[in-house]
Protein backbone atom coordinates (compact mmCIF):
# COMPACT_ATOMS: atom_id res chain seq x y z
CA UNK A 1 0.00 0.00 0.00
CA UNK A 2 1.45 3.35 -1.05
CA UNK A 3 -1.44 5.60 -0.11
CA UNK A 4 -1.01 6.76 3.50
CA UNK A 5 -3.98 7.43 5.77
CA UNK A 6 -5.65 10.82 5.79
CA UNK A 7 -7.94 9.69 8.62
CA UNK A 8 -7.68 10.99 12.19
CA UNK A 9 -9.54 8.25 14.05
CA UNK A 10 -8.58 8.18 17.72
CA UNK A 11 -6.91 11.59 17.61
CA UNK A 12 -7.63 14.51 19.93
CA UNK A 13 -7.37 18.04 18.56
CA UNK A 14 -7.47 21.57 19.95
CA UNK A 15 -8.63 24.38 17.67
CA UNK A 16 -8.38 27.99 18.82
CA UNK A 17 -10.71 30.62 17.40
CA UNK A 18 -13.09 27.78 16.54
CA UNK A 19 -16.38 29.64 16.81
CA UNK A 20 -16.43 31.14 13.34
CA UNK A 21 -14.85 31.19 9.91
CA UNK A 22 -11.64 29.27 9.33
CA UNK A 23 -11.46 27.84 12.86
CA UNK A 24 -15.04 26.56 12.72
CA UNK A 25 -14.47 24.93 9.33
CA UNK A 26 -11.24 23.24 10.41
CA UNK A 27 -12.75 21.99 13.68
CA UNK A 28 -15.64 20.38 11.82
CA UNK A 29 -13.28 19.02 9.15
CA UNK A 30 -11.05 17.37 11.77
CA UNK A 31 -14.13 15.77 13.30
CA UNK A 32 -15.25 14.53 9.87
CA UNK A 33 -11.81 12.91 9.55
CA UNK A 34 -12.39 11.11 12.86
CA UNK A 35 -10.91 13.34 15.57
CA UNK A 36 -12.45 14.43 18.85
CA UNK A 37 -12.10 18.19 19.10
CA UNK A 38 -11.68 20.76 21.88
CA UNK A 39 -13.00 24.05 20.49
CA UNK A 40 -11.84 27.33 22.00
CA UNK A 41 -13.03 30.91 21.65
CA UNK A 42 -14.08 33.90 23.71
CA UNK A 43 -17.68 33.54 22.48
CA UNK A 44 -19.32 30.49 24.03
CA UNK A 45 -22.55 30.69 22.00
CA UNK A 46 -20.65 30.26 18.72
CA UNK A 47 -18.80 27.28 20.16
CA UNK A 48 -22.02 25.54 21.21
CA UNK A 49 -23.26 25.59 17.61
CA UNK A 50 -19.98 24.07 16.41
CA UNK A 51 -20.12 21.46 19.18
CA UNK A 52 -23.64 20.43 18.16
CA UNK A 53 -22.42 19.97 14.59
CA UNK A 54 -19.54 17.76 15.77
CA UNK A 55 -21.74 15.73 18.13
CA UNK A 56 -24.15 15.03 15.27
CA UNK A 57 -21.26 13.34 13.46
CA UNK A 58 -20.73 11.00 16.41
CA UNK A 59 -17.54 12.71 17.60
CA UNK A 60 -16.83 14.30 20.97
CA UNK A 61 -16.54 18.07 21.30
CA UNK A 62 -15.33 20.00 24.33
CA UNK A 63 -16.38 23.65 24.57
CA UNK A 64 -13.86 25.87 26.34
CA UNK A 65 -14.45 29.60 26.61
CA UNK A 66 -10.88 30.90 26.58
CA UNK A 67 -8.94 34.14 26.44
CA UNK A 68 -6.08 32.94 24.25
CA UNK A 69 -3.91 35.90 25.28
CA UNK A 70 -3.94 34.83 28.95
CA UNK A 71 -1.33 32.31 30.12
CA UNK A 72 -3.66 31.26 32.94
CA UNK A 73 -6.52 30.60 30.52
CA UNK A 74 -4.23 28.74 28.11
CA UNK A 75 -2.97 26.46 30.87
CA UNK A 76 -6.50 25.88 32.16
CA UNK A 77 -7.73 24.96 28.69
CA UNK A 78 -4.89 22.53 28.03
CA UNK A 79 -5.37 20.90 31.44
CA UNK A 80 -9.11 20.52 30.76
CA UNK A 81 -8.47 18.82 27.43
CA UNK A 82 -6.06 16.33 29.00
CA UNK A 83 -8.48 15.65 31.86
CA UNK A 84 -11.38 15.01 29.45
CA UNK A 85 -9.58 13.25 26.59
CA UNK A 86 -6.37 11.95 28.28
CA UNK A 87 -4.09 13.31 25.53
CA UNK A 88 -3.56 15.91 22.81
CA UNK A 89 -2.45 14.86 19.32
CA UNK A 90 -3.20 17.97 17.28
CA UNK A 91 -3.08 21.72 17.89
CA UNK A 92 -4.47 24.24 15.41
CA UNK A 93 -3.39 27.79 16.30
CA UNK A 94 -6.07 29.69 14.42
CA UNK A 95 -7.08 32.55 16.76
CA UNK A 96 -6.27 35.85 15.11
CA UNK A 97 -7.37 39.40 14.41
CA UNK A 98 -6.55 42.43 12.31
CA UNK A 99 -7.00 46.18 12.65
CA UNK A 100 -6.70 47.81 9.24
CA UNK A 101 -4.79 50.95 10.21
CA UNK A 102 -2.21 52.67 8.07
CA UNK A 103 1.26 52.41 9.60
CA UNK A 104 1.34 56.08 10.61
CA UNK A 105 -1.90 55.65 12.56
CA UNK A 106 -1.15 52.46 14.50
CA UNK A 107 -1.39 52.93 18.27
CA UNK A 108 0.60 51.08 20.91
CA UNK A 109 -2.62 49.45 22.06
CA UNK A 110 -3.40 48.17 18.56
CA UNK A 111 0.12 46.81 18.16
CA UNK A 112 -0.05 44.92 21.46
CA UNK A 113 -3.55 43.56 20.90
CA UNK A 114 -2.73 42.16 17.46
CA UNK A 115 0.61 40.71 18.55
CA UNK A 116 -0.89 39.10 21.66
CA UNK A 117 -3.75 37.52 19.71
CA UNK A 118 -1.91 36.42 16.57
CA UNK A 119 1.55 35.54 17.87
CA UNK A 120 1.79 35.31 21.65
CA UNK A 121 -1.27 33.07 21.90
CA UNK A 122 0.14 30.66 19.32
CA UNK A 123 3.44 30.47 21.17
CA UNK A 124 1.80 29.89 24.55
CA UNK A 125 -0.43 27.13 23.20
CA UNK A 126 2.48 25.55 21.31
CA UNK A 127 4.60 25.66 24.45
CA UNK A 128 1.94 24.18 26.75
CA UNK A 129 0.76 21.54 24.27
CA UNK A 130 4.26 20.79 22.98
CA UNK A 131 5.47 20.03 26.51
CA UNK A 132 2.53 17.65 26.97
CA UNK A 133 3.32 15.94 23.68
CA UNK A 134 6.98 15.53 24.63
CA UNK A 135 6.12 14.10 28.05
CA UNK A 136 3.63 11.65 26.56
CA UNK A 137 5.83 10.68 23.61
CA UNK A 138 3.02 11.74 21.27
CA UNK A 139 3.90 12.08 17.60
CA UNK A 140 2.03 15.36 17.58
CA UNK A 141 0.98 17.83 14.92
CA UNK A 142 0.88 21.61 15.34
CA UNK A 143 -0.53 23.74 12.53
CA UNK A 144 -0.35 27.54 12.68
CA UNK A 145 -2.77 29.56 10.58
CA UNK A 146 -0.53 32.26 9.14
CA UNK A 147 -1.29 34.38 6.06
CA UNK A 148 0.07 35.41 2.70
CA UNK A 149 0.70 38.72 4.53
CA UNK A 150 3.56 37.01 6.34
CA UNK A 151 5.28 36.37 3.01
CA UNK A 152 4.41 39.24 0.65
CA UNK A 153 3.76 42.92 1.31
CA UNK A 154 0.16 44.16 1.37
CA UNK A 155 -0.92 47.81 1.26
CA UNK A 156 -2.13 48.07 4.86
CA UNK A 157 -2.03 46.01 8.04
CA UNK A 158 1.64 46.36 8.95
CA UNK A 159 1.17 44.91 12.44
CA UNK A 160 -0.89 41.98 11.15
CA UNK A 161 1.80 41.28 8.55
CA UNK A 162 4.57 41.45 11.16
CA UNK A 163 2.70 39.03 13.43
CA UNK A 164 2.13 36.53 10.62
CA UNK A 165 5.73 36.73 9.40
CA UNK A 166 6.86 36.05 12.96
CA UNK A 167 4.43 33.13 13.17
CA UNK A 168 5.97 31.58 10.06
CA UNK A 169 9.46 31.98 11.50
CA UNK A 170 8.29 30.55 14.83
CA UNK A 171 7.00 27.53 12.92
CA UNK A 172 10.46 26.94 11.47
CA UNK A 173 12.34 27.31 14.75
CA UNK A 174 9.95 25.12 16.77
CA UNK A 175 10.02 22.43 14.08
CA UNK A 176 13.81 22.38 14.31
CA UNK A 177 13.80 22.23 18.10
CA UNK A 178 11.01 19.68 18.54
CA UNK A 179 11.58 17.44 15.52
CA UNK A 180 13.59 15.06 17.66
CA UNK A 181 10.44 14.45 19.73
CA UNK A 182 8.41 13.47 16.68
CA UNK A 183 6.37 16.67 16.64
CA UNK A 184 5.60 18.06 13.19
CA UNK A 185 4.95 21.80 13.05
CA UNK A 186 3.71 23.54 9.90
CA UNK A 187 1.79 26.62 8.83
CA UNK A 188 -0.99 27.37 6.39
CA UNK A 189 -0.98 30.76 4.63
CA UNK A 190 -4.44 31.69 3.33
CA UNK A 191 -5.36 34.53 0.97
CA UNK A 192 -8.96 35.81 0.86
CA UNK A 193 -11.67 33.35 1.90
CA UNK A 194 -15.39 33.86 2.36
CA UNK A 195 -15.90 34.33 6.11
CA UNK A 196 -17.90 36.62 8.39
CA UNK A 197 -14.72 38.70 8.85
CA UNK A 198 -14.27 39.32 5.13
CA UNK A 199 -17.96 39.59 4.25
CA UNK A 200 -18.08 43.41 4.10
CA UNK A 201 -14.81 43.72 2.18
CA UNK A 202 -16.01 41.20 -0.39
CA UNK A 203 -19.14 43.27 -1.01
CA UNK A 204 -16.94 46.01 -2.50
CA UNK A 205 -16.79 45.15 -6.20
CA UNK A 206 -13.71 47.29 -6.92
CA UNK A 207 -11.84 45.73 -4.00
CA UNK A 208 -12.76 42.22 -5.14
CA UNK A 209 -11.56 43.05 -8.63
CA UNK A 210 -8.19 44.11 -7.19
CA UNK A 211 -7.97 40.84 -5.28
CA UNK A 212 -8.81 38.79 -8.36
CA UNK A 213 -6.32 40.73 -10.50
CA UNK A 214 -3.46 39.19 -8.51
CA UNK A 215 -5.04 35.76 -8.03
CA UNK A 216 -4.26 33.39 -10.92
CA UNK A 217 -7.33 31.24 -10.18
CA UNK A 218 -9.50 34.41 -10.44
CA UNK A 219 -11.74 33.71 -7.47
CA UNK A 220 -11.94 33.99 -3.69
CA UNK A 221 -11.36 30.80 -1.71
CA UNK A 222 -14.08 28.64 -0.16
CA UNK A 223 -13.58 27.37 3.41
CA UNK A 224 -13.55 23.65 2.50
CA UNK A 225 -10.44 24.43 0.43
CA UNK A 226 -8.62 25.22 3.69
CA UNK A 227 -9.94 22.18 5.53
CA UNK A 228 -8.25 19.72 3.15
CA UNK A 229 -4.75 21.13 3.70
CA UNK A 230 -5.31 21.26 7.48
CA UNK A 231 -6.45 17.63 7.68
CA UNK A 232 -3.55 16.61 5.42
CA UNK A 233 -0.95 18.29 7.64
CA UNK A 234 -2.46 16.60 10.72
CA UNK A 235 -2.54 13.13 9.17
CA UNK A 236 -0.01 10.38 8.51
CA UNK A 237 0.08 11.56 4.91
CA UNK A 238 2.22 14.51 6.08
CA UNK A 239 4.43 12.58 8.50
CA UNK A 240 7.66 13.70 6.78
CA UNK A 241 6.69 17.37 6.41
CA UNK A 242 7.72 19.88 9.05
CA UNK A 243 8.74 23.54 9.26
CA UNK A 244 6.87 24.38 6.07
CA UNK A 245 4.22 26.94 5.14
CA UNK A 246 1.58 25.78 2.69
CA UNK A 247 0.07 28.78 0.90
CA UNK A 248 -3.58 28.20 0.06
CA UNK A 249 -3.95 31.33 -2.01
CA UNK A 250 -5.12 30.61 -5.54
CA UNK A 251 -1.56 31.38 -6.64
CA UNK A 252 -1.48 34.90 -5.18
CA UNK A 253 2.01 34.66 -3.68
CA UNK A 254 3.46 34.08 -7.13
CA UNK A 255 3.19 37.81 -7.84
CA UNK A 256 2.06 39.72 -4.72
CA UNK A 257 -0.49 42.50 -4.31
Amino acid sequence: MYLPSFQLEGKVAIVTGAGRGIGRAIAIGLAEAGADVAILSRTEEDLKEVADHIHNMGRRALVLKTDVTSREDVQRAVNNVVEQFSKIDILINNAGMNIRSKASDVTDEEWQKIMDTNLKSAFMFSQEVGNRMKEAGTRGRIVNIASVAGHVALRTGVVYAASKAALIQMTKVLSLEWGAYGININSIGPWYFKTTLTEKLLQDESYVNEILSVTPLKRVGELPELVGPAVFLCSDAASYITGQTLYVDGGMTIQGF
